[in-house]
């Protein structure tokens, strides 16, 4: 599996519902498509929740890398970069992703994204990391858990749906 994340920083003043009318017509175009686990459609306004800017991140879930490499060399991305430009498109190899049925009530979105120290063993850390994204999905509203690394910058993400406002620390 392969999660892939891609964004952009609207400016202030930019009006939001643009971005909510661009989800609601284009997003069903997605629904069904070939390999893909999940989507979700991300937005942040700035002021609202802590948020510093607005933003529009989809995040995806994809079951084989074909499906992801399709999609990016689709119409639907090709008309999201003519309208945005062609963002940086953040790619992690998934240890786990679990994904509740009522999927589509998620309202909130977290992501951890951390550094993977030199003196870590990355099985280690792929054997823990996968067990708290299984155990995660237990938790009253948690709808998706993802764990994640990017061997290319040592990263992992910790990706998260939930139907109602987490607890997040700064």
């Amino acid at each position: 599996m392969i999660a892939m994340q891609y964004g952009f920083t609207l400016p202030a003043d930019y009006d939001m519902a643009i971005i909510d009318r661009r989800i609601h017509d284009k997003g069903p175009m997605t629904d069904g498509f070939s390999k893909l686990g999940f989507k979700a459609y991300l937005t942040a306004r700035k002021g609202e929740l802590g948020a510093t800017d607005n933003l529009y991140a989809p995040f995806y879930l994809w079951r084989h890398a074909e499906g992801a490499s399709d999609f990016l060399c689709g119409p639907g991305f090709e008309a999201v970069s003519q309208s945005f430009g062609r963002p940086q498109v953040a790619t992690w190899i998934v240890w786990h992703g679990d994904v509740a049925p009522d999927v589509a009530k998620a309202r909130f979105a977290t992501r951890e994204i951390l550094t993977l120290g030199t003196d870590v063993s990355l099985a280690s850390v792929r054997e823990s990391e996968t067990a708290r994204a299984r155990e995660r999905l237990d938790e009253p509203g948690m709808l998706a858990s993802v764990a994640a690394f990017d061997p290319s910058g040592w990263t992992m993400v910790r990706f998260a749906l939930h139907a109602d406002a987490p607890a997040v620390s700064p």
